[in-house]
């Protein structure tokens, strides 16, 4: 089964799908993490998708998309998986269809995690981050068992300035019209499963499974 999470900041993609991927033992494909990982072991595309991320620029859709093919090649194509938080604009999806075409493949699921503004800053405003080792917290739904530290490894935990509520509503708006057009490419080609993101995770997550066939 192959998979795609969309959802604005805040919606719980991260949350669900690493739940997800771990009881169905389904590969969890985060674009950030794969472009980490192919910059660590230094592959030619690695090495290119680097000088953009040095400079704090944005890595192009080709790169982006070559290491995505990089991965997929070294998993097996055979292989379920999900990626969470790609493709993001159309150009995107149409290069991943067409990946997966040439290799006998193709979507199965798109899901949809609708959130509202008003949930999604209170998500992401409440959210604390370790400086030591990344892990986060929440202030209200995850808090950590000493206030300011971190239980996994004592880093203290602070607030990303893009965490801040006028931030959050900002990355919503830039979300929306970015991907508004991606929705409506997926709806078109019948792949879209829609499921309220604004429920508690565990309500989120038995929808998931519903719409996923589980």
């Amino acid at each position: 089964m192959k998979i795609v999470f969309l959802g604005p900041p805040g919606a719980g993609k991260g949350t669900q799908a690493v739940r997800l991927c771990g009881e169905k033992g389904i590969a969890h494909l985060s674009t950030g993490d794969m472009l980490r990982e192919a910059v660590r072991v230094g592959t030619e595309v690695g090495l290119k998708a680097k000088s953009y991320m040095d400079s704090g620029a944005l890595v192009p859709d080709d790169v982006v998309i070559r290491i995505i093919e990089e991965t997929l090649s070294r998993l097996g194509w055979e292989k379920s998986f999900l990626f969470d938080g790609f493709p993001r604009t159309v150009a995107q999806a149409e290069a991943l269809g067409e990946m997966l075409k040439t290799r006998g493949a193709g979507l199965d699921h798109v899901v949809y995690l609708e959130t509202s503004a008003g949930v999604a800053v209170e998500r992401l405003s409440g959210r604390q981050t370790c400086r030591k080792c990344g892990a986060n917290f929440h202030e209200k739904n995850m808090p950590p068992k000493r206030a300011g530290a971190c239980d996994h490894c004592g880093g203290e935990l602070y607030q990303r300035d893009d965490d801040r509520p006028e931030s959050i509503r900002n990355r919503l708006q830039v979300y929306e019209a970015q991907t508004a057009d991606l929705i409506r490419y997926y709806a078109d080609k019948g792949l879209l499963r829609r499921v309220s993101g604004d429920l508690p995770a565990g309500d989120v997550y038995a929808e998931v499974q519903q719409v996923l066939g589980f």
